[in-house]
C-alpha cells in the first residue's frame, strides 16, 4: 500500500478529484494550506500590486493499492498541470498497516 500526498493549485482541484474517481480512488481527504515556494504571487488592490511570498494551495492525500498507484499519480499529473511555476508537488510513501475502525478490516481489505 502506498500513500499519495499532492499540493495542487486550488483551481485544479475539481479536475483533479475527477479524474482521481475515473481511476478508481474513491476516497479523498484534503486541505486547504498556505506555503512559500518559488512562485510568487501579487495581489493588486485599487491598482496597487501587493507581493506576498504566501500561496494558497490545496493539499489532498489518499492511501492505494499498488495497482492505483501509476494511474493515479499519472492522472494527479495530468489533471493539475499548467505548465506554470507552481503547478504542485506529488510525495507517494510506504503504509505498512491500514485498518477499517469499524470492521477492523486490514490492509488492502481496509481500502475496499
Amino acid at each position: 500500500m502506498k500513500k499519495v500526498e499532492a499540493i495542487i493549485r486550488k483551481s485544479k482541484w475539481s479536475e483533479v478529484k475527477n479524474a482521481l474517481h475515473d481511476v478508481g480512488v474513491t476516497f479523498i481527504t484534503y486541505w486547504d494550506v498556505t506555503g512559500v515556494g518559488n512562485e510568487k504571487q501579487g495581489h493588486i488592490y485599487r491598482g496597487i500590486t501587493y507581493k506576498t511570498s504566501d500561496i494558497q494551495r490545496r493539499l489532498l492525500s489518499f492511501v492505494c493499492s499498488e495497482e492505483f498507484l501509476d494511474p493515479s499519480i499519472q492522472a494527479v499529473l495530468k489533471a493539475a498541470y499548467t505548465g506554470e511555476v507552481g503547478d504542485g508537488k506529488l510525495f507517494v510513501s510506504d503504509i505498512n498497516s491500514a485498518y477499517r475502525i469499524r470492521t477492523g478490516e486490514k490492509d488492502e481489505q481496509s481500502l475496499k
